[in-house]
């Protein structure tokens, strides 16, 4: 189901995207709105569930994870037990960013951040070498990020 939005909907998503944290005076002088009427279209687009929350974006290099890793990972097999089991341990492990279920050749690609190659040889050893059901592991690692995400194209 496609919500409709407004052209005015779109340009307030597209800059509470770029920076969360302005005012409501801030946020209306952009898209062109009073701060009252910024806050109720705002606060119908949070209860729509088109905004799932609010945060800040790191920078993962200032914070000292100076490398960052794709790995692309194959279970033994995809029944359910097994994606589940892998699942929750994935969740457990915080130097996993990001987890996504795939369709192709792996079953899983992790993006993983490390402070540097003895860190994510080390991470590589002990935690995910030891996933529950691994198959294959592929690990690739990211060079430079050329367009790094910068919200959903509204």
């Amino acid at each position: 189901m496609k919500i409709q939005l407004s052209e005015l909907d779109r340009k307030i998503l597209r800059a509470v995207q770029d920076n969360s944290a302005r005012s409501m005076a801030e946020l209306g002088n952009v898209v062109g709105l009073s701060a009252s009427a910024c806050h109720r279209r705002l606060k119908s687009l949070e209860d729509r569930g088109l905004i799932a929350g609010y945060g800040a974006t790191l920078d993962r290099r200032q914070l000292g994870f100076a490398m960052q890793f794709f790995i692309e990972v194959s279970l033994v097999s995809q029944s359910e037990p097994v994606l589940e089991a892998f699942e929750n341990a994935v969740r457990a492990i915080p130097e996993i960013l990001e987890c996504h279920l795939m369709a192709g050749q792996s079953d899983y690609i992790l993006r993983v951040v490390c402070r540097d190659a003895e860190a994510f040889a080390q991470l590589h050893r002990e935690l995910v070498a030891r996933l529950p059901g691994i198959a294959r592991v592929h690990s690739n690692m990211s060079i430079r990020e050329v367009k790094p995400y910068a919200g959903l194209p509204v």
